[in-house]
């Protein structure tokens, strides 16, 4: 009888340890010979936490992320300079109803619409990508870093900037896509890409082990760059920087459409084989609500590149163990420093 009692407390107690996330009440200091390191949270680091909420790689969600961390997905970490908050998630997981690639991700609570808009800023290293997958898969080794995300219609995205760097490449590619929003069916939308530093999304190996050419002006890992997404009336301001590199400017308007008629030539190359040749509607996101993300959404996944060509890239999941895809370099990691949210303003007050 004292055998089963105890066997019981075991797996209770077992249980009870699964979940590592930490908010202010828990006991999180950890003793060393000469002092006591009491462990920092994201909300310390980066003050604006109480406008999101969170999704992280293996499911949890959580809409209060002051003094909120949890370990291997979203913490904080400091690289001998300053603190960073960590972002960190898995090939394969449990995300969203609306994807099926895994993030650890803020969403924004405030929502709103391009009229009146809104305006985030972020300055990150991008750490790890996925170091598996097709190398003809346009999504393949890519992280999104921030983006807008639509909450009603077709809920696709006015915009997700993209960080992709190829295995054997020192350098990688920062880009953005703009997602029209599909007059009509949905299944034949697409992204039309924009090469910041390095090449845009199109840009593919011929096969399924072949890199292409290494971009000459690109970003390495570990390498520091600064994004801010300005909507004012309805128009759509992008800035990067990086220190020695130029930076470049963006302008995209979210209420009349250049996308009506005829198919960029990117589109017809790279959509062709999965038979997404819709065109956008007239007034593109006019009056639609809208709300910021900024994170680790991981595109790199574990579907079968015959399938989809462009999104799913083949990459190994190890039947979604997330110790095994941490361990082989199956996920990816981005470090935050800064980061504000807010209205959008005056180009001119920038």
């Amino acid at each position: 009888m004292k055998k089963s009692i105890v066997s019981i407390i075991a797996v209770i107690t077992l249980f009870a340890c699964k979940d590592n996330s930490k908010k202010a009440s828990d006991t999180i200091e950890k003793s060393t010979e000469d002092s006591v390191v009491t462990t920092k949270y994201p909300s310390e680091v980066i003050p604006f936490m109480d406008e999101w909420k969170i999704l992280l790689g293996d499911g949890t969600y959580e809409d209060n992320l002051k003094d909120y961390a949890k370990d291997d997905f979203f913490y904080v970490a400091d690289d001998g300079k300053t603190d960073w908050v960590v972002y960190k998630t898995p090939n394969s997981g449990i995300t969203s109803r609306t994807s099926s690639n895994t993030r650890t991700e803020l969403g924004q609570k405030a929502h709103w619409i391009p009229e009146t808009g809104g305006k985030l800023t972020g300055t990150l290293k991008v750490q790890h990508v996925s170091t598996s997958g097709d190398a003809r898969v346009a999504a393949s080794y890519a992280v999104v870093v921030g983006q807008i995300h639509s909450d009603e219609g077709h809920e696709n995205e006015p915009i997700k900037i993209f960080y992709k760097k190829f295995p054997g490449h020192t350098k990688g590619s920062v880009f953005w896509n703009y997602e029209i929003n599909t007059e009509g069916d949905n299944s034949k939308r697409w992204d039309y890409s924009s090469a910041v530093w390095g090449n845009d999304m199109s840009v593919v190996g011929p096969d399924s082990t072949t890199a292409p050419e290494e971009p000459e002006n690109g970003i390495e890992l570990g390498e520091e760059f600064s994004y801010e997404i300005n909507v004012h009336k309805g128009i759509m301001y992008l800035t990067f920087k990086s220190d020695g590199h130029k930076t470049v400017k963006f302008t995209k308007n979210l209420l009349v459409s250049e996308f009506t008629k005829t198919l960029p030539e990117q589109i017809k190359t790279l959509y062709a084989s999965i038979g997404r040749d819709g065109l956008e509607r007239k007034n593109a996101y006019a009056g639609e609500i809208q709300y910021f993300k900024q994170g680790a959404y991981n595109q790199t996944n574990g579907k079968s590149p015959e399938d989809n060509i462009v999104w799913s890239t083949g990459a190994d999941t190890y039947d979604g163990d997330i110790a095994k895809q941490y361990a082989n370099g199956d996920y990816a990691e981005v470090w935050f420093r800064a980061a504000t949210v807010g209205a959008g303003t005056e180009p001119n007050e920038e």
